[in-house]
């Protein structure tokens, strides 16, 4: 025979009752996920609200901004550490799609304050540092590096609504910087063998962002605005 009769240890009463024990445990673990999962997208939407004062006429001065930013930084990294006791060290990826959307809201976020701080893209194990978790995919609870870069991409969005409103705000110089900027990131995803999916996607929106941040810089040059500014 191909399966041996001693293999049937179980009756099939038996059989379905561990499959149910499996699925109320399964159960469990998503209902503690989701309600995690609650506090940290209430987190994201306080960190979404504090990053659009950036957006002012008038904006916080830098360290006015860290100041009432980086304490969410330790929000952020609490409710992780409250999901990394939660799922199981075998099961990241069973129940990562609980979390990867707002993941990447919070990394587009921070990656966009840190931008404005230090000039420079925060990388993948410095937001992983931010979170609390691993940078590299072997460990149990990670940083995704899809969840990071589709964050980036957010970030380039949100960097070409900036350009626009700092030429509003009468500042001439910050849009060539951004420009400066998005482009060597857009140099840094031509690189990747992306495959059709939704990174895929937002990196085709990313060369929108290009475009548009462009017009911004090549408005302001034609009417010496920046040379006005300097």
């Amino acid at each position: 025979a191909v399966v041996s009769t001693q293999s049937t240890g179980a009756t099939g009463l038996e059989m379905f009752q561990n499959f149910e024990s499996y699925f109320t445990a399964d159960k469990e673990i998503r209902q503690k996920i989701r309600d995690i999962i609650v506090e940290l997208e209430t987190t994201s939407r306080q960190l979404n609200c504090l990053m659009d004062i950036i957006h002012l006429p008038k904006p916080l001065d830098m360290p006015q901004l860290l100041n009432i930013v980086t304490p969410l930084y330790e929000d952020i990294k609490s409710h992780y550490c409250k999901l990394r006791a939660v799922v199981p060290a075998t099961d990241y990826y069973k129940y990562h799609e609980s979390w990867k959307s707002v993941t990447q809201q919070i990394c587009s976020k921070v990656c966009l304050m840190f931008y404005l701080e230090h000039g420079t893209l925060l990388d993948r194990a410095g937001m992983a540092q931010v979170c609390g978790v691993e940078s590299d995919t072997e460990q149990q609870f990670h940083l995704c590096l899809e969840d990071y870069l589709i964050g980036v991409l957010f970030m380039a969005t949100e960097l070409a609504r900036l350009t626009v409103n700092r030429v509003t705000a009468k500042d001439y110089n910050k849009p060539l910087e951004i420009a400066n900027f998005v482009r060597e990131l857009e140099a840094g995803f031509r690189m990747l063998n992306l495959k059709n999916d939704f990174l895929r996607k937002r990196y085709d929106a990313l060369k929108y962002d290009v475009k548009k941040i462009e017009e911004v810089v090549y408005d302001v040059t034609l009417r010496g605005l920046q040379k006005d500014a300097e």
